[in-house]
């Protein structure tokens, strides 16, 4: 039997009829139910007295169980702070025929210990016995400033997408209203409803959530919608046996091949539910694909916002995207997949050719979204099959050549980028081909990176104004990997350079984003960080304060 670390919950269920949906798989809404009882178990475990929960991060959904299945939820403490504690939660999923095991899911709560009476408690430190564990507690602090800059967040980028005018809805045909998509159900909080506290247990207030917000879904999709993630929602306040909770939910928004449903919950007791006036107990957010009788995930409708409320639902989900997407790089458990080639110098031309054309074809890319803009700074992301690009737009009043003299010689780069300790020229492969050794700082305190990174840079043809700088990781055997710093790889970056005329530019920069270096754009998806925009700033700065032999002129 697999050793069980100290304060770690392992639960078992096999998926029964009972638990499937109508696709004969395991019900969100069950599985939401088994995660926070497992993970109050691990809570309770570690604190010695009762615990509740006080909010959930965000849930991605991976892959899907069927009845028969086994599914196993293993729950831990990563952090302790005053009161509270997060709780990592990691579903696996088993076929008990193969034996092969997938992850359905990680996700990360947060619980608060409960004492009797008026005593006051302090937790005590968790144990770290494995690197892992020490990784994980100092990301839970970073974890926890962003819950705690959550709501602060959310309103500046509110603020900031008034600024961006969103005219598609008023021009395409095929764009649809809401309205149909309203639902509401109520409940009555019974015994069995009750946890050991004898308040609302939390899985089973979400799994009411996950029941209605998917029949709004299916209102607008005319199938069975597949539940992809569950936003980051906290509870504001608890409910009793005898309370009467009724949900409303509607779609927000629709985002190409997913579409948001917000739930809002209010409790009534008897004399509440007498006066009509409930309390407003929690609030989330759930975002559900669907598919065809193919198994093709289906594109959905633009929506077209009508009343006031309509408009502020509307660009609540978009801002909401934004925040989870950067939330997602900061609790991301993917790990890295290597995917650099080996340099090999009988292939280099073919490798440096390889080099631009991958940096020419991201760029090319239709799908584009605008998520920050500045007087000269825009930026711009891109999100394919879990593969996430950003492209940084410059506007620099020097000439091009210029520009491309200074950004395609990266030992200048750490004069400019934060990001970028230092960067030395390791093969010096051809004129316009170097390989670079560059190491970056430590990010949540984990080790310092360190890339491997081939350089390829081209002048523009006769009939192009573009300068480009494609970067992409190597192997190469001189420089192993170092104990001192995580190697980590860089898929295809680079810049574009283009002439507006013969004394300003536009630099493009580009970067497909590993798992590796996503720690570095993390903040700036979701918009509690500018590092990118500064970062920026203070290239365009290097470039426009630079003389022609690249000295900065102070």
């Amino acid at each position: 039997m697999e050793r069980q670390a100290p304060g770690e919950v392992r639960m078992s269920r096999a998926v029964g009829p009972a638990h499937a949906n109508a696709r004969g798989e395991l019900g969100a809404a069950q599985l939401l139910r088994w995660i926070d009882a497992a993970a109050c178990l691990a809570a309770e475990k570690h604190a010695g007295v009762s615990c509740v929960t006080a909010s959930v991060d965000d849930i991605q959904f991976e892959e899907t169980a069927r009845v028969g299945q086994v599914i196993t939820i293993k729950a831990k403490v990563t952090r302790a702070f005053s009161t509270s504690m997060e709780i990592s939660i990691k579903v696996v999923v088993q076929d008990v025929f193969t034996g092969v095991e997938k992850l359905v899911s990680v996700a990360f709560s947060t619980f608060v210990a409960k004492p009797a009476g008026k005593e006051k408690i302090h937790l005590k430190p968790v144990m770290l016995l494995t690197e892992q564990d020490h990784v994980q507690h100092n990301l839970a602090s970073e974890r926890r400033k962003v819950r705690l800059q959550h709501e602060d967040t959310f309103k500046n980028l509110m603020k900031e997408s008034s600024r961006f005018d969103d005219p598609i809805w008023r021009e395409e045909d095929g764009t649809v209203s809401t309205r149909g998509t309203s639902v509401q159900s109520i409940e009555l909080v019974l015994p069995p409803h009750a946890n050991h506290h004898g308040n609302t247990f939390g899985g089973q207030i979400m799994a009411w959530m996950e029941t209605v917000a998917t029949i709004s879904a299916s209102r607008l999709c005319r199938a069975h919608p597949l539940l992809k993630s569950v936003d980051m929602f906290k509870f504001r306040g608890p409910s009793t046996v005898g309370d009467r909770l009724v949900f409303n939910a509607i779609v927000n928004n629709t985002f190409q091949t997913c579409l948001e449903v917000g739930v809002r919950v209010e409790a009534f007791d008897c004399q509440e539910w007498s006066e009509g006036q409930g309390r407003h107990i929690n609030s989330a957010f759930l975002i559900y694909n669907a598919v065809n009788d193919k198994e093709e995930l289906v594109t959905f409708p633009r929506i077209k916002p009508m009343s006031k409320d309509d408009f502020r639902r509307y660009r609540g989900a978009i801002a909401r995207k934004r925040i989870r997407l950067g939330r997602k790089y900061v609790i991301s458990h993917k790990e890295e997949i290597p995917f650099c080639v080996h340099w090999d110098t009988g292939k280099q031309v073919a490798l440096s050719h390889g080099n631009v054309e991958a940096l020419k074809k991201l760029a090319a890319k239709s799908g584009w979204e605008v998520i920050s803009a500045a007087e000269k700074i825009k930026i711009y992301i891109l999100e394919e099959h879990d593969i996430l690009s950003i492209w940084v737009e410059k506007h620099v009043k020097r000439p091009a050549h210029l520009v491309y003299h200074l950004l395609s010689d990266f030992t200048k780069r750490p004069l400019w980028d934060p990001h970028c300790t230092s960067c030395e020229v390791i093969e010096r492969v051809s004129e316009d081909n170097q390989i670079y050794y560059i190491t970056c700082p430590v990010v949540n305190g984990d080790k310092p990176k360190d890339f491997v990174v081939l350089v390829s840079r081209r002048r523009p043809l006769e009939d192009c104004k573009t300068f480009s700088v494609a970067a992409k990781s190597v192997i190469l055997p001189s420089v192993p990997p170092s104990p001192q710093y995580m190697r980590s790889e860089i898929r295809c970056a680079g810049f574009l350079i283009c002439a507006i005329d013969n004394s300003s530019c536009t630099v493009s920069y580009f970067n497909q984003i590993s798992a590796s270096i996503s720690s570095y754009f993390a903040g700036n998806l979701g918009g509690w960080s500018t590092s990118i925009e500064e970062t920026a700033a203070s290239c365009i700065r290097f470039l426009e304060n630079a003389v022609d032999d690249g000295i900065i002129r102070f």
